[in-house]
């Protein structure tokens, strides 16, 4: 039985059922273009369908752990500037890659901008190469992934590259991840092992506001954010705009971030699941009493052992007062790639307003 005759025929609500019954290599995708709900909303959202996934393995390499998962080929939707571009499934494609990047000492999550690729290799001979996008999905959080085409069932070893980055980083971060380092893993695949990875069909929840849980998977961080009474300094409010949470903080000695004086962050986040939010461009502004003591400044993009990945600047003043008032605005869009359900969040973005 062929697999999108048996999807065609019982429907999605039998799709686990039919697991495995599909032998042998087929050169077309298992699974093409999933039902995608309809009305969407410019939110955060419980996606038609959700895909499990499978490991190929964990390894650490340098200050890195980088695990290797994998699941169906499947759309997904990439960003440039304020457009997003949806990737459909081609009919040669195999399966869809995950890298999890993290280090390893902290495990905290690595959201780069760029500098993750994957090869794939038979016998010593280049299969397929592609630079992995940065993702976001509601299971996994932030990975690395694309859909990669293979030559037909059997062994294979994937090169997992990473390189290093010009993130601003603080505190034991700050002279870190400057190396580049490949991760290798030797994986087997098999079609009937591809389609036992569940498939689960979400009904009338589907397009409701919410997330599917994040995965437990081998103890892989998923890249939550810290919770916001653990960040250090005076918690200014959290405030939602663009469906995101953005928690402010304002720390007196801003010694331990590379700055002179005080220092201005926010923790950007998903709802729900509440991942770090990450590859935006976030300004700021400070007055008191007429006089302006940050005017629109860009937060810097920074990984910190302890805030984890956040948007901060130093401010001129050693403290704020009753009365200060902090704007936070957004000018560039998330730039990472999404999985159905971050789709439509995260695109248009409200001004906030933080009073101390």
């Amino acid at each position: 039985m062929r697999r999108r005759d048996a999807i065609k025929t019982l429907g999605i609500g039998a799709l686990t059922v039919t697991a495995g019954c599909l032998g042998g290599f087929e050169r077309q995708s298992a699974w093409r273009d999933p039902p995608l709900v309809e009305n969407r909303p410019d939110a955060v959202y419980l996606p038609a369908v959700t895909e499990g996934m499978k490991m190929y393995g964990k390894t650490t390499v340098g200050p890195y752990s980088v695990a290797l998962s994998y699941s169906y080929p499947h759309r997904f939707w990439s960003v440039a500037g304020t457009e997003l571009q949806k990737t459909v499934v081609e009919a040669d494609d195999s399966l869809h890659l995950m890298a999890s990047l993290w280090d390893t000492e902290t495990g905290t999550i690595l959201p780069f901008d760029a500098g993750v690729s994957i090869e794939i290799l038979r016998d010593g001979s280049l299969v397929s190469e592609e630079v992995a996008y940065p993702m976001l999905s509601q299971q996994m959080g932030t990975h690395y992934g694309s859909n990669y085409a293979l030559e037909g069932e059997g062994d294979y070893d994937a090169r997992v590259t990473v390189g290093g980055t010009s993130l601003h980083r603080t505190g034991s971060f700050a002279d870190r991840f400057e190396t580049v380092e490949t991760a290798t893993f030797e994986f087997t695949f098999e079609t009937d092992e591809l389609y036992d990875v569940e498939l689960k069909r979400l009904g009338d929840e589907a397009g409701t506001r919410g997330a599917v849980p994040a995965m437990q998977m081998m103890g892989m961080p998923t890249g939550k954010a810290p919770a916001p009474d653990s960040l250090p300094g005076t918690h200014l409010g959290r405030q939602t705009s663009g469906d995101a949470f953005f928690d402010a903080y304002f720390v007196e000695d801003g010694s331990r971030f590379g700055v002179d004086g005080s220092y201005l962050y926010v923790s950007a986040r998903t709802p729900h699941n509440e991942f770090a939010l990450p590859m935006m461009g976030v300004r700021g502004t400070v007055e008191r009493d007429g006089t302006t003591l940050l005017d629109d400044e860009r937060l810097q993009r920074t990984l910190d052992p302890d805030v984890g990945y956040h948007y901060g600047v130093g401010v001129a003043t050693d403290t704020l007062e009753p009365g200060d008032s902090v704007a936070i605005s957004v000018d560039v869009l998330p730039q990472i790639a999404r999985h159905d359900g971050y789709e439509t969040a995260f695109r248009s973005f409200e001004p906030m307003s933080f009073e101390v």
